[in-house]
């Protein structure tokens, strides 16, 4: 177990939030827990995801986690029950189900059934398929998730203001990457190029050209990130730089969120990086092909130029899909359109701020 049981009183608030899905979903929950604790301080939290992920929460104040391990332990009906039993040890008064998918839902059945209040977020999938879809499609910008979530807990009686950004705080940079980087004197550019689907994955060979502008350029160090599939094509665009490192498989992900936190510009695809860099308040610029920030999951508190996308008149049924996973023929190089130049300058302009 990830947790103590602290005694609570009869009274004492105590919400279980469960998101069990991927990093960038993860990471977007933050914001509202971090509004949450500051707001109610009344509140005990604890968050259920899978154990990969207990590092971005542990140093929230209230904030507790617990391990789903939904391959094992709890995988199945039976893990599933054992999962609600897991929670209901810790005597939590309420369920907030950031995820609504059909695990969350179970576990959520069996504490309303035990009487226990909840509420669940409203992901918005019809609008998010009006938003994709190829005919009839309604282009227009959608709830971000942040807000989504925001209304899970106002139905759980919690009012939370974000009229004021709220950011995790910035880490102390790991001797890993002190030993790798030095000290830091100069700018730092993290860059995670790639993700999980093609569709939202600016082509490689235009990155390149992204990378060796950036590299050109004096007092900037290049910090790539990506996952141990990525390790190849991460070292092809190193290639040979002395200012560009590829940081992966090098650090824990641990290291990796304290390095994140010390950048001063992240570039991403739509993917998990760019919510992580956006949580610690790094300024996030993101790369956008077959998704479209419309559909709310934008990095958050980040303004809408910060957000390049493709260009909507060559292929106008952009968006074609919410999570990039949808191929649609003649769509293959729609990221093609968004400049290298348009990239480099965006960047540059942010470090300059």
């Amino acid at each position: 177990m990830d947790f103590n049981i602290a005694p609570l009183s009869q009274h004492h608030p105590h919400i279980c939030i469960i998101r069990l899905s991927a990093m960038g979903d993860v990471a977007m929950t933050v914001p509202v827990i971090l509004a949450l604790t500051a707001q109610h301080p009344e509140v005990k939290i604890t968050v259920v995801s899978r154990p990969f992920f207990k590092p971005i929460f542990k140093n929230i104040s209230n904030v507790k986690f617990l391990s789903a391990h939904t391959h094992h332990d709890h995988k199945g009906l039976l893990g599933l029950y054992r999962l609600y039993r897991d929670i209901k040890a810790l005597r939590v008064t309420e369920i907030a189900d950031l995820h609504n998918v059909l695990r969350s839902k179970v576990v959520r059945l069996l504490f309303a059934l035990s009487g226990k209040k909840g509420a669940f977020t409203d992901k918005g999938r019809a609008e998010k398929a009006a938003l994709t879809s190829l005919t009839n499609k309604k282009f227009q910008p959608l709830k971000t998730m942040v807000e989504r979530h925001l209304e899970t807990f106002k139905k759980l009686g919690y009012t939370i203001n974000l009229d004021s950004p709220y950011f995790l705080k910035q880490n102390v940079i790991p001797l890993k990457v002190h030993e790798i980087l030095g000290e830091k004197t100069d700018k730092w550019i993290g860059i995670a190029p790639f993700a999980h689907y093609s569709g939202k994955t600016y082509p490689i060979d235009l990155m390149q050209k992204v990378i060796e502008e950036l590299s050109n350029k004096e007092g900037i160090k290049i910090l790539l990130f990506g996952g141990d599939s990525d390790l190849e094509r991460l070292e092809t665009l190193v290639n040979g730089k002395l200012n560009v490192y590829n940081f992966a498989k090098k650090i824990s992900f641990k290291e990796e969120l304290h390095l994140i936190s010390n950048l001063d510009v992240m570039l991403s695809m739509d993917s998990g990086n760019a919510h992580l860099a956006a949580i610690y308040g790094v300024k996030t610029i993101t790369l956008w092909g077959a998704t479209h920030p419309y559909a709310g999951f934008a990095p958050y508190n980040q303004p809408e130029e910060n957000c390049l996308v493709a260009d909507k008149e060559q292929y106008p049924l952009l968006p074609t899909s919410v999570f990039g996973n949808k191929k649609v023929a003649g769509y293959e190089d729609a990221m093609r359109t968004i400049p290298v130049e348009k990239i480099v300058s965006r960047v540059l302009s942010q470090l300059e701020n």
